[in-house]
């Protein structure tokens, strides 16, 4: 598998774990936890509880995600 083979899902941010960790609720009812990617974290995008937001995801774990996109 290669770095592009990431699953995309949309969801809302739920609660901020400490260590720059958020809960994520999926559409499909799955609870996710996600960081922030570094090019938002250099660009100051800001995340809060109830932000729309895009994850990617492994294929290998379904548990962890990385926050790519900020709808609000």
């Amino acid at each position: 598998m290669s770095k592009n083979d990431v699953i995309e899902t949309e969801g809302k941010v739920m609660d901020v774990i400490p260590g720059g960790k958020f809960k994520v609720l999926l559409d499909g009812g799955h609870i996710v936890e996600a960081h922030v990617s570094g090019k938002m974290r250099v660009n100051n995008i800001r995340i809060l509880p109830g932000d729309k937001v895009v994850i990617e995801m492994s294929p290998y774990d379904l548990t962890h995600g990385r926050i790519v996109y900020n709808k609000k």
